[in-house]
């Protein structure tokens, strides 16, 4: 059996992906952290282009598109929540009455 570049990339991938459910479910990484939606992201990718250069499979094909359009959407969701918690900033004059 040959592996190709595209194997490997697979196979990284696949690893990667697992890793990161793995630490999550092990509580060292938060589900809307930047870590673990890279991970998410890149593992995807990774087996995207065992897809495209090796064994062209349609279903997992868009299962990983999907994967990668929701890691996607939870970096810049969570950039954007960190970039407007910093943006609050509680002064003596912005105090709600108590």
């Amino acid at each position: 059996m040959n592996f190709y570049w595209f194997d490997w990339a697979g196979y990284l991938g696949v690893a990667l992906v697992l890793f990161a459910f793995l630490l999550l479910q092990a509580h060292k990484l938060h589900g809307n952290g930047l870590v673990y939606q890279l991970m998410n992201g890149f593992g995807a990718l990774g087996v995207v282009l065992s897809l495209l250069f090796g064994n062209f499979n349609s279903a997992a094909f868009v299962m990983e598109l999907a994967w990668i359009a929701v890691s996607v959407f939870g970096i810049v969701h969570s950039t954007r929540t960190k970039r407007r918690a910093r943006a609050v900033v509680v002064t003596p004059d912005t105090r709600p009455p108590y």
